[in-house]
């Protein structure tokens, strides 16, 4: 049964696209494991670092993105459009990784209130906050459980908002990952994501003992002069809210060779693998891998459950 991490950030470009299709990447190439990306955000950044605009187009068109998986599951058609038909494998000179492709229109507020509405008027014992949150609860989760099996990870790229899709994702992921910028307002950001998180969690999570756990703080586009006045408050601040364990050792400098990649639709440790945000994202990965193997079988045991 597969890892689902969730990559996440209140703030947008902080570079949470950017880190997902590496590690997927790294976790493909460097350490043979099946990866699938989930490619949450309406900018589909995801999807375009793994095709061409000209396949995505091509797909949309063909309605073989999530945009049509989160139709279904909110009208109660989902047996009829299994996820399986809808992902696609990476198209370069790697194997291992699949997309699950974006939408810049991933789903319509008004159905979910319509249909939700008519859920709770025809059940008078549930109100409709109810109603919503058992829907949050298993709109992803359904989606993504005919495949969990089949992936070591599916990595979730998240919108940089708190909407009912990244809520959704956060509840059925085992860890979430926030990648941040090392100034002041992507410090802020964090605070305001752990906040609505804790709140998630216990909507949830309380009957099922189960929470969604932060793996790590990745700082990105770092500089190299770290040593500056706003990048030591920022750590300070963050040290303050966070144990030290929680922040990857491993930054991601500035790097050309990252902003290049994406116009050869690759990520950078396949396009570049000798510069140094490859070698970032390769450490990154590590540790990443070394956190996962701090979980205590009990730990591992209570996850099996999650997508019951």
């Amino acid at each position: 049964m597969g890892y689902l991490i969730a990559t996440t950030n209140m703030k947008g470009g902080v570079g949470k696209t950017t880190l997902t299709v590496n590690i997927a990447a790294c976790l493909a190439k460097e350490h043979r494991q099946r990866v699938l990306v989930v490619d949450l955000d309406p900018q589909v950044s995801a999807t375009l670092s793994l095709m061409s605009p000209t396949d995505f187009a091509k797909i949309r068109k063909d309605k073989g993105t999530l945009k049509h998986l989160l139709e279904k599951a909110i009208t109660g058609d989902l047996d009829h459009s299994p996820v399986q038909n809808i992902i696609r494998p990476y198209g370069g000179n790697l194997q291992g990784v699949d997309v699950l492709p974006g939408d810049i229109d991933l789903y319509n507020d008004f159905l979910v209130s319509e249909v939700l509405y008519r859920k709770a008027i025809r059940n008078p014992e549930r109100n409709f906050e109810g109603v919503w949150n058992t829907f949050e609860d298993s709109l992803m989760r359904g989606i993504l459980k005919p495949v969990v099996d089949h992936y070591d990870f599916i990595l979730l790229d998240c919108a940089p908002s708190y909407n009912l899709v990244t809520r959704s994702s956060l509840v059925c992921s085992d860890f979430y990952l926030i990648p941040a910028k090392p100034e002041p307002l992507s410090y802020i950001g964090m605070q305001l994501l752990e906040r609505q998180i804790k709140k998630l969690i216990e909507i949830h999570q309380i009957e099922k003992k189960v929470q969604t756990q932060l793996i790590g703080i990745v700082f990105t586009m770092s500089r190299s002069i770290l040593a500056g006045r706003y990048y030591k408050q920022v750590m300070r601040r963050v040290r303050q809210e966070f144990n030290e364990a929680q922040i990857f050792k491993t930054s991601i400098p500035m790097d050309v060779s990252v902003s290049r990649a994406v116009d050869s639709f690759k990520p950078v440790v396949l396009s570049d693998p000798n510069s140094s945000g490859s070698k970032a994202f390769r450490a990154v990965t590590e540790e990443l891998l070394q956190k996962l193997q701090t979980l205590t079988p009990a730990a591992r045991s209570i996850r099996l459950s999650k997508l019951d």
